[in-house]
């Protein structure tokens, strides 16, 4: 296929720059906490690395079917002296893939004639929502139960085949990259000092290179489990890209056929890798809340109507700090932002079916930038939005804090049948997790977790990084829900803009995040698309206010995108070879 540039020479230049792509340097090859590991370890880490450059390509093939293409025509281009690929290249590294996102909820699109698509490559590019649900139906009304099953399986990719479509398996589809995955990780199980984390490698062997969703769940199982280990390697996988197959349930005739073949219509799954050095003091700090879990569990809303992965006497929840050395794939896939933290495996995995539990994980070198530069753009960012009078209780810390709350309250509440909401079910289940972190902190101060202090710290903190620079589309959860926070904050008393600054009511933020809470987890236990719809769109109104902050942000934040640097992972990735 032949390229064309989509940007000019001078955006290019301008995305690239150090105001608008702002850098996240992972660990270095000198770092304390390489150069302390056990050699085994070490060497273990060399195949972890590889094992995520390779996941990286499958993700790139899952997003867009050109992505590798494009690749190599960049680096060709910028090997025989061309500015725009030279330039182009450092976006689409950044972003991973032709078509990303920026900060101001902007497509940022690298190659003419590209466009975003619901289904990414899951899906065929020219497949339509209106031909997708036609074709599922006629499948479904010919007996082709199994198939239509296949096709809404979260680990398939999907194609043409004929008149129909057809889902074909990850280890099938990505059988190269999975088997060259599966060999990096033997190598890192073998030379691993410890044994349950080469248990869990060798269980995530042979999830790989073998078509079998249970064994997916076994790994998930082991590696939930895992606590005290030098090293941290994660395959994840979630389902914010796939937007086309959350689509069935708007569909009534084919939703009611999917209910009466039992077939439960799951999103597909991104490819992401982690890998990591376990920071042990980090971890032991975030572990103390683990004994408040209980508590939180008893003061969710209608706790009485689901059952929780969090219980007293049986806490399923582990919990690392991480020291970062690789984020590939959807992991590391930069388009306005990066995760600071995850809680997995998601509700949908069957891993929660056979008696697994979760586990969180805390990205040290995404929430710890503390660089002059990072330092003055924040400061920047609060004189322009935030009363004076509140930038006593604004700390960066206390945003941890809260990501810690966020995180367990994933564990809480309903843990099945949200996927019902179809393509509204993440935005609800992150609203959820933000709003019971909120919610519940003054369980949290009763049982002596936090301080009052430390409470208005995360209150204003929280309430300060809801407001953006631009609206949202509705396929990014996790922005979305930010703005049905603020919609609901302002409209509940929780805050007000006066003179343009944001103003904190401190004593009504968490019954604010109390009531909306409610809502969220009664719209969960409904199972109702149409309610969940509703629930989102009344919400998610980007009014006056909003409108105001973000021209301020734009004006004293010319940041778009960023990137992140791996320094240690790229040594690695050059040794044994």
């Amino acid at each position: 296929m032949e390229f064309e540039y989509n940007l000019s020479l001078d955006e290019l230049k301008m995305r690239t720059s150090k105001d608008c792509l702002i850098p996240i340097k992972l660990l270095d090859k000198d770092s304390e906490e390489y150069l302390k590991l056990d050699e085994g370890d070490k060497t273990a880490l060399i195949y972890l690395v590889k094992a995520a450059e390779v996941g990286k390509k499958v993700y790139m093939k899952q997003d867009n079917p050109y992505n590798l293409e494009f690749e190599k025509f960049l680096i060709s281009e910028t090997e025989k002296g061309s500015e725009e690929a030279k330039f182009t290249k450092i976006l689409f590294d950044a972003q991973s893939g032709i078509i990303g996102i920026d900060s101001k909820s902007q497509d940022v699109i690298l190659a003419k004639n590209f466009k975003s698509t619901m289904g990414k490559a899951f899906y065929p590019a020219d497949l339509t929502v209106e031909e997708f649900h036609k074709i599922l139906i006629n499948m479904l009304e010919n007996g082709k139960t199994d198939e239509v099953r296949n096709i809404l399986s979260q680990r398939t990719m999907v194609v043409r085949e004929g008149e129909e479509l057809k889902g074909i398996d990850y280890t099938i589809y990505f059988k190269t990259e999975f088997e060259l995955m599966a060999e990096c990780l033997k190598m890192a199980a073998h030379f691993s000092t410890d044994k349950n984390f080469s248990a869990y490698l060798l269980a995530q062997v042979e999830a790989l290179v073998k078509t079998d969703a249970m064994l997916d769940a076994k790994a998930d199982k082991l590696w939930a489990q895992l606590q005290d280990t030098p090293l941290e390697f994660t395959i994840s996988r979630e389902q914010y890209a796939d937007l086309l197959t959350g689509t069935v349930m708007e569909n009534e005739t084919l939703n009611n056929l999917l209910k009466k073949h039992k077939i439960e219509p799951l999103s597909k799954d991104s490819i992401g890798v982690r890998v990591g050095i376990i920071n042990k003091s980090g971890t032991s700090d975030i572990l103390k809340i683990k004994d408040y879990l209980p508590f939180m569990a008893e003061n969710m809303p209608y706790n009485d109507k689901y059952e929780q992965n969090i219980s007293k006497g049986d806490n399923k929840q582990t919990m690392v700090d991480v020291d970062l050395v690789s984020l590939r794939g959807d992991e590391g896939a930069y388009r306005g932002g990066i995760t600071i933290a995850q809680n997995l495996p998601n509700n949908d995995k069957l891993s929660l079916t056979i008696g697994g539990g979760r586990r969180n994980v805390y990205h040290r070198q995404i929430r710890t930038n503390k660089s002059p530069e990072a330092l003055a753009r924040r400061q920047k960012r609060l004189d322009a939005i935030l009363n004076k009078d509140f930038h006593k209780f604004y700390n960066p810390e206390a945003d941890h804090w809260f990501t810690i709350g966020h995180e367990n309250v994933h564990s809480l509440g309903p843990n099945s049948g949200t996927e019902a909401l179809g393509k509204y079910q993440h935005i609800i289940e992150e609203n959820k997790a933000d709003m019971g972190s909120i919610a519940l902190l003054n369980v949290l101060v009763e049982h002596g977790a936090y301080t009052e202090e430390q409470k208005k710290e995360i209150l204003v903190t929280f309430v300060t990084n809801l407001f953006m620079k631009a609206k949202p589309t509705l396929a990014q959860a996790h922005r979305v829900r930010s703005v049905m926070q603020c919609h609901y904050f302002l409209n509940h008393g929780a805050m007000k803009i006066e003179d343009g600054r944001i103003v904190v009511n401190i004593d009504n933020v968490i019954p604010a995040a109390y009531s909306m809470l409610s809502e969220i987890v009664d719209v969960q236990l409904s199972k109702d698309f149409q309610k969940g719809e509703k629930y989102v769109l009344d919400n998610f109104v980007w009014g006056e206010e909003m409108e105001k902050i973000s021209k301020k942000l734009q004006e004293v934040d010319k940041s778009l995108n960023g990137t992140i640097n791996t320094p240690l992972a790229d040594y690695l990735i050059t040794l044994n070879n």
